[in-house]
């Protein structure tokens, strides 16, 4: 195993402090703007899929919060992706959503993105639409019940600064 990553584990009472711990410190990187809406943002996703496993990553270029129906990242319906230069919202499967508004950015055969200057994106009527279609594809489906844990997936070693 490289010093890089560090196998994921399942969250206990022991590893969500820690976990919550290690979050706030990845969080503390960012220039205190950032840091409000990657805070504000994260809760209001966790609100909206609250069964969502919630992954997270500390790479390279983002800090990301992965949504996800498994503890799997291919099962990610939407992340938060922070960097320096701003937030986005990140849908997996992008490309194959609808977008009547034209909101989604990127060109990648899959992946899509939508920028995130304050919470309050996340409420426009096109933005909820995304999360719903893409919670409709989701596959598989989201858990109908519970909490899902928040796993700490990888820290990457190297990482681009994370202010401006």
């Amino acid at each position: 195993m490289s010093p890089a990553r560090r196998p994921a584990r399942q969250a206990s009472a022991a590893t969500a402090t820690s976990d919550a711990a290690q979050i706030a410190a990845f969080i503390a990187k960012f220039d205190p703007a950032h840091a409000t809406l990657i805070r504000a943002v994260r809760r209001a996703l966790r609100e909206r899929f609250p069964t969502a496993f919630e992954l997270v990553y500390d790479n390279y270029i983002f800090l990301v919060f992965g949504f996800c129906a498994s503890a799997r990242a291919s099962s990610c319906i939407v992340s938060l992706a922070a960097a320096a230069n701003g937030v986005g919202l990140s849908f997996y499967r992008g490309a194959t959503l609808p977008d009547p508004d034209r909101i989604l950015l990127g060109q990648g055969k899959q992946n899509r993105f939508v920028r995130v200057p304050s919470v309050a994106t996340l409420d426009e009527p096109a933005v909820e639409a995304l999360f719903a279609a893409a919670v409709a594809q989701s596959d598989p489906p989201l858990p109908a019940t519970g909490h899902g844990p928040t796993i700490v997936k990888s820290i990457s070693a190297k990482q681009r600064p994370r202010r401006k």
